[in-house]
């Protein structure tokens, strides 16, 4: 897979997410056969914090890579896992012929005691890849922060575990969501000096709805550039405004980032389809 996608100077992947109720599956399908349609290299899906309905995402990783022949990446965090938790997870994915994770540490779940979570097995997301590598035969890519992760000390810091990741065995970066293309302009310049060799893929969340910006967004530690802010103020009271001058932000991105040459895109599409849809017509 790996060999196939960047083979090509471009490449288009989708990340969705479980739904939290069992009887919203339904839709959740539909939402994937939509996406399918539009011919992603792959379509990622998300794992709950500290492997809550894991089997949920082993569910929609199969139907994707068995039912529409899409390839498939499932997420795999490890900050609530023990080493045969996360053995068991790599069988359920291998059993259904899905042989392509992104190895995350994952944030700390809710009723996770500070005790425990400074005694995790798995104390970063260094040690699930190099255990990964070890005992399984999986493809594993890895994440990347191009504004560094929210607990890093430093850039360089962040670039050292960034490097980590690939001695260890990582494939491919995919990175955190940014709305720069500065940020990310120079962050790929500095993991290129740091030894980075790799690809990057460039991860971009449509902003929809101006309460994104205070959730998501925050989340994961990414700044909001002036121009994407005013957006917001504009037109956060208008659904439909705000809608489309996000996907618009989107494409912009995009298309900037394609002329500079990053041609590996990676859509946070949010389970919207149709929004992804007009992103995809327009790139």
């Amino acid at each position: 897979m790996f060999k196939d996608m960047f083979a090509n100077d471009s490449s288009l992947s989708f990340e969705v997410f479980p739904p939290k109720k069992d009887d919203e599956f339904e839709n959740c399908y539909k939402v994937l056969d939509s996406l399918s349609e539009l011919k992603p290299d792959f379509i990622s899906v998300t794992y709950g914090a500290g492997g809550s309905r894991s089997k949920k995402t082993v569910e929609i990783a199969s139907y994707i890579q068995n039912e529409l022949h899409t390839d498939a990446m499932a997420h795999m965090t490890c900050v609530g896992s023990s080493s045969e938790d996360i053995l068991a997870v790599t069988r359920d994915l291998e059993a259904v012929g899905v042989n392509h994770v992104l190895a995350l540490r994952g944030d700390k779940p809710r009723d996770m005691s500070d005790e425990q979570f400074n005694k995790r097995v798995f104390p970063h997301a260094t040690d699930l890849i190099r255990f990964l590598n070890e005992n399984t035969k999986l493809d594993i890519s890895a994440s990347c922060y191009p504004e560094k992760h929210p607990e890093a000390m430093s850039m360089d810091s962040d670039l050292a575990f960034m490097k980590m990741k690939q001695d260890m065995g990582a494939k491919m970066f995919i990175s955190q969501l940014f709305f720069d293309n500065a940020d990310f302009y120079r962050f790929t310049e500095r993991a290129d000096k740091a030894g980075i060799t790799i690809p990057i893929v460039a991860g971009i969340m449509p902003i929809t709805s101006a309460k994104q910006i205070g959730s998501t967004v925050t989340l994961a530690g990414s700044s909001v550039p002036k121009k994407l802010a005013d957006i917001c103020a504009r037109y956060g009271e208008s659904p439909d405004d705000m809608r489309k001058a996000g996907i618009e932000y989107a494409i912009d991105q995009i298309r900037d980032l394609r002329k500079c040459g990053v041609g590996h895109i990676h859509i946070y599409c949010m389970n919207k389809p149709k929004m992804t849809a007009e992103i995809c017509k327009s790139i």
